[in-house]
Protein backbone atom coordinates (compact mmCIF):
# COMPACT_ATOMS: atom_id res chain seq x y z
CA UNK A 1 0.00 0.00 0.00
CA UNK A 2 1.44 3.43 -0.77
CA UNK A 3 0.46 6.31 0.47
CA UNK A 4 1.78 10.22 -0.90
CA UNK A 5 1.38 13.19 1.20
CA UNK A 6 1.85 16.49 0.15
CA UNK A 7 1.48 20.58 1.26
CA UNK A 8 0.43 21.96 -1.89
CA UNK A 9 0.73 25.15 -1.11
CA UNK A 10 -3.09 25.81 -3.04
CA UNK A 11 -1.23 23.99 -6.00
CA UNK A 12 0.82 26.74 -6.46
CA UNK A 13 4.53 26.16 -7.75
CA UNK A 14 7.29 28.21 -7.47
CA UNK A 15 6.96 29.40 -10.57
CA UNK A 16 3.67 31.25 -9.42
CA UNK A 17 1.32 28.36 -11.73
CA UNK A 18 -1.72 26.83 -9.74
CA UNK A 19 -2.41 23.56 -10.77
CA UNK A 20 -4.13 20.81 -9.33
CA UNK A 21 -3.66 18.32 -12.09
CA UNK A 22 0.64 19.16 -12.62
CA UNK A 23 0.30 18.21 -8.35
CA UNK A 24 -1.51 15.03 -9.11
CA UNK A 25 1.53 14.20 -11.56
CA UNK A 26 4.24 15.09 -9.79
CA UNK A 27 2.41 12.64 -6.75
CA UNK A 28 2.80 9.67 -9.40
CA UNK A 29 6.65 10.42 -9.91
CA UNK A 30 6.66 8.95 -6.28
CA UNK A 31 4.35 6.12 -6.49
CA UNK A 32 0.98 4.45 -8.43
CA UNK A 33 -0.30 5.70 -4.59
CA UNK A 34 -3.65 4.12 -3.39
CA UNK A 35 -4.11 7.27 -0.48
CA UNK A 36 -3.46 10.78 -1.83
CA UNK A 37 -3.38 13.35 1.26
CA UNK A 38 -3.11 16.88 0.11
CA UNK A 39 -2.61 19.97 2.49
CA UNK A 40 -3.43 23.53 1.46
CA UNK A 41 -6.31 22.76 -1.28
CA UNK A 42 -8.11 26.21 -2.11
CA UNK A 43 -12.04 26.55 -3.74
CA UNK A 44 -12.36 30.43 -4.51
CA UNK A 45 -9.45 32.33 -3.73
CA UNK A 46 -8.55 34.12 -6.35
CA UNK A 47 -5.92 37.00 -4.35
CA UNK A 48 -3.56 33.61 -3.72
CA UNK A 49 -0.66 33.80 -5.62
CA UNK A 50 -1.11 32.19 -8.96
CA UNK A 51 -5.01 32.85 -8.56
CA UNK A 52 -6.19 30.02 -6.92
CA UNK A 53 -10.12 31.09 -7.61
CA UNK A 54 -10.65 27.55 -9.35
CA UNK A 55 -12.91 24.84 -7.26
CA UNK A 56 -9.47 22.66 -6.47
CA UNK A 57 -11.40 19.31 -5.15
CA UNK A 58 -13.47 19.29 -8.16
CA UNK A 59 -10.20 19.39 -10.36
CA UNK A 60 -8.09 16.73 -8.36
CA UNK A 61 -11.15 14.50 -8.92
CA UNK A 62 -11.46 15.17 -12.61
CA UNK A 63 -7.94 14.17 -12.27
CA UNK A 64 -8.55 11.02 -10.31
CA UNK A 65 -10.11 8.24 -12.20
CA UNK A 66 -11.24 5.70 -9.75
CA UNK A 67 -10.59 7.40 -7.18
CA UNK A 68 -13.23 9.19 -4.40
CA UNK A 69 -11.93 12.50 -2.89
CA UNK A 70 -13.37 14.35 0.28
CA UNK A 71 -12.12 17.46 0.89
CA UNK A 72 -12.49 19.10 4.46
CA UNK A 73 -12.54 22.60 5.06
CA UNK A 74 -10.84 24.17 7.83
CA UNK A 75 -12.14 27.50 6.27
CA UNK A 76 -15.12 28.14 5.25
CA UNK A 77 -16.61 31.87 4.67
CA UNK A 78 -18.48 34.08 2.67
CA UNK A 79 -16.75 37.22 0.98
CA UNK A 80 -18.92 40.43 1.67
CA UNK A 81 -20.90 39.57 -1.53
CA UNK A 82 -21.53 36.39 -0.59
CA UNK A 83 -19.06 34.11 -2.58
CA UNK A 84 -18.45 31.01 -0.55
CA UNK A 85 -14.49 30.36 0.00
CA UNK A 86 -13.23 27.26 1.23
CA UNK A 87 -9.79 26.04 2.43
CA UNK A 88 -8.14 22.68 3.87
CA UNK A 89 -7.41 19.30 3.31
CA UNK A 90 -8.16 16.57 0.77
CA UNK A 91 -8.09 13.05 0.87
CA UNK A 92 -8.07 11.16 -2.34
CA UNK A 93 -8.09 7.22 -2.11
CA UNK A 94 -9.31 3.89 -4.22
CA UNK A 95 -9.82 1.92 -1.40
CA UNK A 96 -12.74 0.71 -0.16
CA UNK A 97 -13.72 3.50 1.74
CA UNK A 98 -16.41 2.88 5.10
CA UNK A 99 -16.41 6.15 7.00
CA UNK A 100 -15.14 9.91 6.69
CA UNK A 101 -15.02 12.54 9.28
CA UNK A 102 -14.19 16.06 9.62
CA UNK A 103 -12.44 17.49 12.91
CA UNK A 104 -11.71 20.46 13.98
CA UNK A 105 -8.73 21.49 15.80
CA UNK A 106 -8.40 23.61 18.59
CA UNK A 107 -8.06 27.43 17.57
CA UNK A 108 -6.79 29.03 21.18
CA UNK A 109 -6.84 32.90 21.47
CA UNK A 110 -3.20 34.34 20.34
CA UNK A 111 -3.67 38.13 20.45
CA UNK A 112 -1.84 39.63 17.52
CA UNK A 113 -0.45 36.55 15.92
CA UNK A 114 -1.53 35.78 12.37
CA UNK A 115 -3.39 32.48 12.60
CA UNK A 116 -6.70 30.28 11.12
CA UNK A 117 -8.64 27.68 12.02
CA UNK A 118 -7.12 24.34 11.63
CA UNK A 119 -8.68 20.62 10.93
CA UNK A 120 -8.30 17.01 10.96
CA UNK A 121 -9.92 14.96 7.99
CA UNK A 122 -10.12 10.57 9.11
CA UNK A 123 -10.84 7.82 6.57
CA UNK A 124 -11.26 4.32 7.04
CA UNK A 125 -10.50 2.16 4.73
CA UNK A 126 -10.16 -1.47 4.05
CA UNK A 127 -6.90 -2.36 2.83
CA UNK A 128 -6.92 -5.96 1.26
CA UNK A 129 -3.56 -6.80 2.90
CA UNK A 130 -3.76 -4.73 6.44
CA UNK A 131 -7.57 -5.05 7.37
CA UNK A 132 -9.26 -1.78 8.06
CA UNK A 133 -7.04 1.63 8.38
CA UNK A 134 -7.74 4.50 9.44
CA UNK A 135 -6.04 7.19 7.74
CA UNK A 136 -5.51 11.07 8.98
CA UNK A 137 -4.14 14.12 7.70
CA UNK A 138 -4.13 17.75 8.61
CA UNK A 139 -1.87 20.59 8.47
CA UNK A 140 -1.02 22.53 11.96
CA UNK A 141 -0.70 25.90 12.53
CA UNK A 142 2.34 27.93 10.79
CA UNK A 143 2.18 31.33 13.29
CA UNK A 144 1.24 30.63 16.93
CA UNK A 145 3.75 27.96 18.96
CA UNK A 146 0.22 28.08 21.25
CA UNK A 147 -2.19 27.31 18.79
CA UNK A 148 0.47 24.58 17.57
CA UNK A 149 1.02 23.30 20.59
CA UNK A 150 -2.87 22.88 21.55
CA UNK A 151 -3.30 20.91 18.14
CA UNK A 152 -0.89 18.44 18.26
CA UNK A 153 -2.42 17.76 21.78
CA UNK A 154 -6.12 17.15 20.26
CA UNK A 155 -4.58 14.90 17.26
CA UNK A 156 -2.88 12.81 19.70
CA UNK A 157 -6.12 13.10 22.04
CA UNK A 158 -8.39 12.12 19.10
CA UNK A 159 -6.06 9.10 18.37
CA UNK A 160 -6.51 7.80 21.62
CA UNK A 161 -10.43 8.06 21.14
CA UNK A 162 -10.38 5.89 17.81
CA UNK A 163 -7.89 3.27 19.69
CA UNK A 164 -10.11 2.92 22.43
CA UNK A 165 -12.74 2.42 20.38
CA UNK A 166 -11.15 -0.30 19.05
CA UNK A 167 -10.97 -1.70 22.06
CA UNK A 168 -14.14 -1.23 23.93
CA UNK A 169 -16.50 -0.82 20.60
CA UNK A 170 -19.95 0.60 21.14
CA UNK A 171 -23.16 -1.87 21.45
CA UNK A 172 -23.42 -3.85 18.21
CA UNK A 173 -26.45 -2.92 16.00
CA UNK A 174 -27.15 -3.79 12.75
CA UNK A 175 -30.86 -1.37 12.59
CA UNK A 176 -29.36 0.46 9.47
CA UNK A 177 -29.92 3.40 11.43
CA UNK A 178 -27.10 5.91 12.44
CA UNK A 179 -26.13 4.06 15.43
CA UNK A 180 -25.77 1.13 12.92
CA UNK A 181 -22.01 -0.69 13.91
CA UNK A 182 -18.96 1.23 12.46
CA UNK A 183 -15.81 -0.30 11.25
CA UNK A 184 -13.25 0.58 14.21
CA UNK A 185 -9.55 0.26 14.15
CA UNK A 186 -6.13 0.95 15.96
CA UNK A 187 -4.02 1.01 12.97
CA UNK A 188 -3.66 4.96 11.72
CA UNK A 189 -1.64 6.47 9.91
CA UNK A 190 -1.45 10.26 10.84
CA UNK A 191 0.10 12.75 8.14
CA UNK A 192 0.53 15.75 6.98
CA UNK A 193 2.19 19.26 7.45
CA UNK A 194 2.95 19.59 11.62
CA UNK A 195 5.21 23.03 10.76
CA UNK A 196 6.89 21.49 13.83
CA UNK A 197 10.56 19.72 13.73
CA UNK A 198 12.01 16.63 15.26
CA UNK A 199 13.60 18.42 18.52
CA UNK A 200 10.36 20.25 19.43
CA UNK A 201 8.20 19.79 22.31
CA UNK A 202 4.89 19.15 20.27
CA UNK A 203 6.54 16.40 17.87
CA UNK A 204 7.47 14.55 21.52
CA UNK A 205 3.63 15.10 22.59
CA UNK A 206 2.68 13.50 19.36
CA UNK A 207 5.33 10.32 19.46
CA UNK A 208 5.57 10.45 23.01
CA UNK A 209 4.04 7.16 25.30
CA UNK A 210 0.74 7.06 26.22
CA UNK A 211 -2.61 5.29 26.19
CA UNK A 212 -4.33 3.73 24.40
CA UNK A 213 -1.47 4.00 21.10
CA UNK A 214 1.11 5.21 20.36
CA UNK A 215 1.93 7.30 17.46
CA UNK A 216 5.95 6.54 15.59
CA UNK A 217 7.63 8.08 13.07
CA UNK A 218 7.75 6.39 9.78
CA UNK A 219 11.29 7.74 9.00
CA UNK A 220 12.79 6.53 11.94
CA UNK A 221 11.29 3.46 11.57
CA UNK A 222 12.89 3.12 7.97
CA UNK A 223 15.85 5.30 8.85
CA UNK A 224 17.06 5.18 12.47
CA UNK A 225 18.60 7.98 13.62
CA UNK A 226 19.54 9.29 10.58
CA UNK A 227 18.44 13.03 9.51
CA UNK A 228 14.97 13.34 8.35
CA UNK A 229 15.25 14.81 4.99
CA UNK A 230 13.99 18.44 4.56
CA UNK A 231 10.76 18.99 3.03
CA UNK A 232 10.07 22.47 3.42
CA UNK A 233 12.05 25.89 2.32
CA UNK A 234 14.30 23.71 0.33
CA UNK A 235 14.17 25.81 -3.00
CA UNK A 236 12.99 28.75 -1.49
CA UNK A 237 13.47 30.70 1.70
CA UNK A 238 10.41 32.66 1.76
CA UNK A 239 9.53 31.60 5.13
CA UNK A 240 12.37 30.50 6.59
CA UNK A 241 16.66 30.79 6.60
CA UNK A 242 17.31 26.97 6.12
CA UNK A 243 15.11 24.05 4.69
CA UNK A 244 13.78 22.03 7.26
CA UNK A 245 11.64 18.50 8.00
CA UNK A 246 7.78 19.53 9.36
CA UNK A 247 5.92 17.15 6.43
CA UNK A 248 5.68 13.65 8.33
CA UNK A 249 3.69 9.85 8.50
CA UNK A 250 2.63 8.63 11.78
CA UNK A 251 1.99 4.94 12.04
CA UNK A 252 0.56 3.19 15.36
CA UNK A 253 2.28 0.94 16.98
CA UNK A 254 0.29 -2.09 15.36
CA UNK A 255 1.84 -0.76 11.96
CA UNK A 256 5.51 -0.35 13.05
CA UNK A 257 6.68 -3.71 11.12
CA UNK A 258 4.80 -3.00 7.94
CA UNK A 259 6.50 0.16 7.07
CA UNK A 260 9.24 -0.65 4.29
CA UNK A 261 9.78 2.61 2.62
CA UNK A 262 9.82 6.23 3.38
CA UNK A 263 11.01 8.33 0.78
CA UNK A 264 10.78 12.39 -0.10
CA UNK A 265 11.27 13.93 -3.72
CA UNK A 266 13.50 16.64 -2.67
CA UNK A 267 13.36 17.63 -6.65
CA UNK A 268 10.46 18.73 -7.40
CA UNK A 269 8.93 22.50 -7.48
CA UNK A 270 5.42 22.16 -8.44
CA UNK A 271 4.65 23.18 -4.25
CA UNK A 272 6.59 24.96 -1.63
CA UNK A 273 6.61 21.93 0.13
CA UNK A 274 7.79 18.06 -0.99
CA UNK A 275 5.68 15.51 -0.72
CA UNK A 276 6.56 12.32 1.03
CA UNK A 277 5.89 8.85 -0.02
CA UNK A 278 5.27 5.62 2.74
CA UNK A 279 5.05 2.14 1.43
CA UNK A 280 3.28 -0.52 3.71
CA UNK A 281 3.08 -3.97 3.26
Amino acid sequence: MHLVTWNTQWCCGLDGVASPQRIVAGARVLADFDVLCLQEIAVNYPQLQGNAGHDQPALLRESLPGFQLFFGAAVDEFTAAGERRRFGNAMATRLPVVQVQHHPLPWPADGGVRSMPRMCTVVTVLDPQLGPMRFMTTHLEFYSKTQRMAQAEALRALHAQYTALALAPPQQSMDGSPFQSKVHTPHAVVCGDFNLQPHEPDYAVLTGPGAPGRLLDGWRLVHGEAPHQPTFLVHDRTYGPEAIACDFVFVSEGLKDHVRRVVVDGETRVSDHQPVLVELS
